[in-house]
């Protein structure tokens, strides 16, 4: 919510002022997952979090949001899926990595460590943000509206999603039948 600092221009020998409403503490948190699938239209599934600023909340996703997440794409695509995870703390987890040997529908493959040119997911990122740039949000409503209504738009654009995928330099190659 605290708007970047940048240059400007004035009248001279008039400072410009632009004011800005007291900072929230509210955080957003949002996971996504880009879906590629030969033969079909590449598609994104994105689940936001509105954390409340309560003591002792937590700030953001638990392993078991990203298992909630993984169920759902499954469910929407309706077989099976391979996750592609970087190694961020909470793919680690021992949660997580219970349930992802429970299930056959389930194969999880680990990016190297700090690798974000590898994920797909970061070039989303990169268009969500280059599109909220230079704005200064009023709410935190405003900001959970405008995040929604980008992430929808390269939700519903799937050769954006493709370009995410080219971005990184892997290919999508199916698997050859034995």
């Amino acid at each position: 919510m605290t708007p970047p600092r940048a240059r400007t221009w004035g009248r001279r020998g008039h400072t410009p002022v632009v004011r800005v409403r007291g900072r929230s503490r509210r955080r957003t948190s949002v996971a996504a997952l880009c879906c590629y699938k030969p033969g079909e239209k590449s598609r994104m599934i994105y689940r936001p979090r509105f954390h409340l600023p309560l003591k002792g909340a937590r700030k953001s996703f638990a392993w078991t949001d990203y298992r909630d997440l993984a169920v759902r794409a499954h469910i929407q695509l309706g077989g099976p899926i391979v996750l592609v995870w970087d190694n961020l703390n909470t793919h680690l987890a021992a949660g997580l990595k219970r349930y992802e040997a429970e299930h056959d529908w389930l194969t999880t493959v680990r990016l190297p460590p700090y690798a974000p040119d590898l994920n797909p997911v970061e070039v989303v990122w990169s268009l969500v943000r280059r599109a909220m740039t230079n704005t200064a949000f009023g709410t935190p409503d405003d900001l959970d509206r405008t995040l929604r209504r980008e992430l929808r738009r390269v939700q519903l654009r799937p050769h954006l999603i493709d370009g995410c995928l080219t971005a990184t330099g892997l290919v999508l190659t199916p698997p050859t039948p034995p």
